[in-house]
């Protein structure tokens, strides 16, 4: 995986400034880390039912599950492309006392 630079006219598209561009992707890849390690628990708890008492074999479903998130992109690289996309739906927060 290489470095691609994003360019800064493409970031700001649908935001005001880079900053609120970094938070905004940053947000969004926190909520895709949560979904995979949602994901992860979910096949290992399934994946726990069927434990055996060789310990020393690997667990396949975890194995696929292992692969298939290496072919996927990073969490910070989807956010930031969903945001170039403007797939991100964001709105500011209102102050209500």
């Amino acid at each position: 995986m290489g470095i691609h630079p994003i360019d800064q006219e493409k970031l700001t598209k649908y935001t005001n400034n880079v900053y609120e561009a970094t938070v905004v992707a940053a947000k969004r890849a926190r909520i895709i880390n949560d979904e995979i390690k949602i994901e992860f628990e979910h096949v290992k708890s399934i994946s726990a039912e069927f434990d055996d008492e060789f310990e020393d074999r690997g667990n396949p479903e975890l194995l696929k599950f292992s692969l298939e998130m290496e072919k996927k992109d990073k969490p910070h690289v989807r956010a930031l492309n969903e945001l170039i996309n403007g797939e991100i739906k964001f709105r500011y927060r209102t102050e209500e006392f």
